[in-house]
């Protein structure tokens, strides 16, 4: 067992090889930690170590991962909120010293840098499974399965009924938070062309308090990690191409039918019809 450094929501585990960091579970922990509970990062895994000022009297230790490294870093591609990002140790400032001897240590065991040809951290464990506005997902560590809600799937999904997809026809993961306006989890198919998430029975859209974080970000990540385990492929989180009149009047349409059902406030709808329109 290695020298320990307590902060808020977790504590870091100093070895020989690897940061051993275990979260807290509690009201105020981030629920994304609380799902993680704790995660082994290996030194080989660390591209570089950061110590910076934190807010009211705190101080950060921050890691980042090496590109490729970490499934759900890869998964999450910057989208998570500063607070609920599972590499920061946030620190009293009384502790600076200690925090700084730590940094220290742990940049003086760093051998790796640049991209990561496989993943090194541990991706959340399968079985899995969360609910969406339109869908359950569930994912056994070989399949992910799709079952349509008749509440919030899309006619063109019960008219595919629900899905099943083996790991080994993926090539990738797209994960937009459900935090922000239009969060699905898709899985993507080299052969085909990915449709608008709400139509597509490869995806699952979120809506307010529908695949949440904590829930659908471990998912990706799993989902991630076993594909990647059959050859290098990457979550795509890039914009799709500019679209026609057609299609934005399509996206209208759809943003106009979750404001109707309260899972999108005025302000919402106001600012994505703006966004929208200004495509054309």
């Amino acid at each position: 067992m290695g020298d320990v450094l307590a902060g808020f929501h977790a504590a870091w585990e100093f070895e020989s090889d690897s940061v051993l960091i275990r979260y807290e579970r509690g009201i105020r922990t981030p629920r994304l930690f609380s799902a993680l509970g704790e995660r082994r990062i290996p030194l080989a895994a660390i591209e570089a170590v950061a110590l910076e000022p934190g807010r009211r009297g705190t101080v950060v230790l921050r890691i980042t991962p090496r590109p490729g490294a970490d499934p759900l870093a890869e998964a999450a591609a910057g989208q998570l909120k500063e607070s609920s990002d599972p590499y920061r140790l946030v620190l009293p400032a009384e502790r600076d010293a200690l925090a700084e001897y730590y940094a220290d240590e742990l940049r003086a065991g760093l051998t790796e840098s640049g991209p990561a040809e496989r993943f090194l951290v541990a991706a959340p464990k399968a079985p899995l499974s969360f609910k969406a506005y339109d869908a359950k997902a569930s994912f056994d560590g070989r399949t992910v399965r799709f079952r349509w809600s008749w509440t919030g799937a899309s006619s063109a999904k019960w008219k595919a009924g629900d899905q099943s997809f083996a790991v080994s026809g993926l090539s990738g993961v797209e994960w937009r938070s459900p935090e922000a306006l239009e969060g699905h989890l898709r899985l993507l198919r080299a052969q085909d062309p990915p449709a608008q998430p709400d139509r597509d029975p490869a995806a699952v859209v979120f809506g307010l308090g529908y695949g949440a974080v904590h829930e659908s970000l471990p998912f990706a990540a799993a989902v991630l990690s076993a594909v990647r385990g059959r050859g290098p492929v990457a979550a795509v989180t890039a914009p799709g191409p500019r679209r026609g009149p057609a299609h934005v009047a399509e996206r209208i349409r759809h943003l106009g039918e979750l404001h109707r059902a309260g899972l999108v406030t005025d302000e919402e709808f106001s600012a994505k019809k703006a966004e929208l329109l200004a495509e054309l």
